[in-house]
């Protein structure tokens, strides 16, 4: 399997099963409704989980074009590998985030809350305010790419096409993002994910569902430049410290 081919499917999972568990918990008559955030956080722990084994082996599993960005910016993966790893993983996510829909449609369609309906593609803030939304979304990609700068350490850390989730195991990865949308995702749903929340808001404006808003457009970059910067920062700080 390529790495092109790797990390789309991986992201295509891990959406999948990430926005699935939001639209069990979230949309109307579902067996999960009323779940609640626990569920969530679990379900998406265990999303990255699968979306690691699965790509790991064969593109040390990215997923997240923050992640891509930042090894790439540490000197851990090359820059000419980097527009192919984010393209697949848009378009992974945009897979992701239709099947999610091919799977919950007659769910979609019952829902009267066009909130739900969009949370189960992107993310939305608990309470609007760019700054806040931005500085959150910064601090939970910091917190994953800094740590797995750490976990990985010594020798993999050397090699530019050994570094990535991928390298440290599925299992830690699952831990840490389900301990980052405990302690850090009340706030935005934390995206931490460009490719994550970006992809499957262009599903959401595409696909046909009852009751269907907006995509909510005005907050979209948020989600993007704010995993993308703290990505950027873990990388510095990781450079400077090491």
């Amino acid at each position: 399997m390529s790495p092109f081919i790797a990390e789309l499917i991986g992201t295509a999972v891990l959406v999948l099963l990430g926005n699935g568990v939001v639209a069990n918990v979230v949309l109307k008559d579902t067996k999960g409704q009323n779940g609640g955030w626990i569920v969530i956080t679990a379900g998406w722990g265990m999303a990255v989980f699968v979306g690691v084994v699965i790509a790991a082996p064969y593109s040390t599993a990215h997923l997240n074009p923050a992640v891509t960005l930042a090894l790439a910016t540490a000197g851990k993966f090359p820059w000419s590998s980097v527009p192919s790893y984010i393209a697949a993983q848009m378009l992974g996510a945009m897979i992701g985030a239709f099947l999610v829909w091919l799977v919950y449609r007659d769910h979609f369609n019952r829902t009267t809350d066009p909130a739900a309906q969009l949370g189960s593609f992107s993310t939305a803030p608990a309470i609007r305010d760019n700054v806040s939304n931005l500085i959150s979304e910064m601090v939970g990609a910091f917190v994953l790419v800094f740590t797995v700068f750490f976990i990985t350490g010594g020798e993999i850390l050397e090699s530019k096409t050994r570094i990535g989730l991928g390298s440290i195991g599925g299992l830690p990865v699952m831990l840490l993002i389900w301990a980052i949308g405990l302690s850090l995702g009340g706030t935005t749903g934390y995206a931490i994910n460009p490719a994550r929340d970006l992809g499957p808001r262009i599903m959401h404006a595409l696909l046909p569902m009852h009751n269907k808003k907006d995509s909510q457009w005005s907050y979209a970059w948020i989600p993007v430049v704010g995993p993308i910067l703290g990505g950027l920062l873990a990388a510095w700080l990781y450079l400077v410290l090491k």
